[in-house]
């Protein structure tokens, strides 16, 4: 990915620099979640941000560095959100089902493309390593949220949710069904119960 001019205007205030930062992340992230990465390009970047690139290359050395940085703050606010939900529960089983009311949430979204690391990864694979981190990053920490809501005292449940919770995802993001998500917790609910994690309709 290319390199630009790397000086920062001494002129810019802290506020100024992290109002710029977010412009270019929200474009960045808009673009790319829509488009893929390879789809969009610098001058597209400058154009929906606003920001010229000598400002968009004194923030990131590169396209791959900006796609990194967007992904780190996807990560943080997905997350973030599906704990303030999760939390709005108080019986530890209904907190673990509602990780799949919270999907079905996202999955109805009428801009819901799918997961943004699952399609970056398709896109990039093994070709960034820097990104393929992100993805495993944040792929991880979704499984230790799954984890703590378990209470990590039955791990195997612990991983059949989280499968469950990927599969619904990707389900969703290939077939646009966003009822997958309550056929997932339907089977959740039945291994959680003891049951077996049929997830026929």
């Amino acid at each position: 990915m290319s390199k630009g001019v790397t000086d920062v205007p001494a002129a810019l205030t802290a506020e100024q620099k992290a109002d710029d930062r977010g412009l270019l992340l929200d474009a960045t992230e808009s673009l790319i979640y829509a488009n893929g990465v390879q789809a969009v390009g610098m001058d597209k970047i400058r154009e929906v941000s606003g920001l010229s690139l000598k400002r968009i290359y004194s923030m990131f050395r590169t396209k791959e560095d900006i796609v990194v940085a967007v992904l780190r703050r996807r990560d943080a606010r997905w997350r973030a959100e599906l704990t303030t939900f999760v939390e709005g529960f108080d019986d530890p089983t209904q907190r673990i089902l509602a990780i799949f009311d919270w999907l079905r949430n996202w999955f109805g979204d009428p801009g819901f493309r799918g997961c943004a690391w699952i399609n970056i990864h398709g896109e990039l694979g093994p070709s960034s390593p820097a990104v393929l981190d992100e993805v495993r990053t944040h792929k991880q920490a979704f499984r230790e949220q799954i984890t703590a809501l378990t209470q990590a005292e039955q791990p195997e449940i612990a991983d059949a949710i989280y499968l469950l919770a990927e599969g619904a995802i990707v389900t969703a993001g290939i077939a646009g069904t966003p009822e997958i998500a309550e056929v997932a917790r339907r089977a959740a609910e039945r291994l959680l119960a003891g049951g077996p994690a049929s997830t026929t309709c």
